[in-house]
């Protein structure tokens, strides 16, 4: 089955279509709920739980962008519910990375996912291309680089780019938290 066939099939609500949808878009969905979360039994309810919205929703998807990206970001918001629900799973992202890659130690535990998507909205384009490529996607640099037609140490000027933006942004919106 295409894509289309599927999509159309998943808006009759037609089972074997929905089916075909999870099988062919959950293991990339829980491999982005991974990233948040190291729990795969928590992993697999948040992709669940997204597939449910998507089945829902399907009908308002236009055909513009792509369907993975479209399933993509009703998955991510998942994650922001599902951690705004769980308020002690605060924690939004691998540590490690969070430390080392974009982020500022002492505050990053006390963001959700969805204070993170905001602050992003204020980088430049290119930059927030490849912060989310990296960060929310796990793409890495070499991936980032081949997709955007960019240089491996251009995708990583992009995301220090970010880092220090993202630190001002929080800083001028947290003036008050300790920066370790």
């Amino acid at each position: 089955m295409t894509e289309t066939e599927i999509i159309e099939g998943c808006c009759k609500n037609d089972r074997r279509c929905q089916e075909a949808l999870f099988r062919r878009y959950f293991p990339s969905m829980l491999s982005v709920c991974l990233r948040y979360t190291q729990d795969r039994q928590k992993a697999t309810e948040i992709v669940n739980n997204g597939f449910l919205k998507v089945f829902k929703k399907i009908e308002n998807f236009r055909n513009e962008g792509s369907f993975e990206g479209w399933v993509r970001r009703i998955v991510v918001h998942s994650v922001s519910d599902f951690f705004k629900a769980n308020a002690d799973n605060q924690i939004i992202a691998d540590e490690d990375a969070l430390q080392k890659e974009f982020i500022l130690p002492d505050i990053y535990s006390k963001l959700y996912i969805e204070d993170l998507l905001k602050l992003s909205k204020e980088l430049p384009p290119a930059t927030k291309v490849v912060f989310d490529s990296f960060v929310l996607e796990g793409l890495s640099h070499e991936e980032i680089a081949k997709n955007c037609r960019i240089s491996v140490g251009t995708s990583k000027w992009h995301l220090s780019q970010a880092r220090k933006i993202l630190q001002l942004i929080i800083q001028k919106n947290y003036p008050n938290e300790s920066y370790a």
